[in-house]
């Protein structure tokens, strides 16, 4: 189970990227169901450096609406859930800032791919694995 406390009081994530090196870089998302649908294409929001720095691949671009409005490129990016067997390629959309004190957001259609809340822990977020996967 990957358990990590609240920031800002909002449920927070904790995963690494991988750059090219293959070293492990820390980043800390904000995990919000209401980003995104279980159908849209990508799966976390990152900031432009992190997509480019950690050379992930272009895929598509994709027009969004809400808090991000317009054509967004999309990028292929190694991402790994420390606690977690999780170590893959997910579709990230590339946005110019990501929320004050987060890293970036871990939208719907990831979080899907785990039990997530707070297990207990009213002070906490938490993703833990599924016993089969979904995409």
């Amino acid at each position: 189970m990957n358990l990590s406390p609240l920031h800002n009081d909002r449920p927070a994530l904790l995963v690494e990227l991988r750059w090219p090196d293959g070293q492990g870089v820390p980043r800390r998302l904000v995990a919000d169901t209401g980003a995104g649908t279980r159908r849209d294409t990508f799966e976390l929001i990152l900031d432009e450096d992190d997509c480019l720095q950690c050379g992930g691949v272009y895929v598509h671009s994709v027009r969004l609406r809400g808090a991000y409005t317009g054509s967004f490129p999309v990028y292929d990016v190694d991402v790994n859930v420390p606690g977690l067997e999780f170590d893959e390629p997910v579709n990230v959309v590339r946005v110019p800032n990501v929320p004050v004190g987060f890293d970036g957001i871990a939208c719907f259609r990831f979080l899907r791919r785990f039990h997530y809340g707070n297990f207990g822990d009213p002070d906490a977020f938490g993703l833990d694995t599924l016993p089969t996967s979904r995409t």
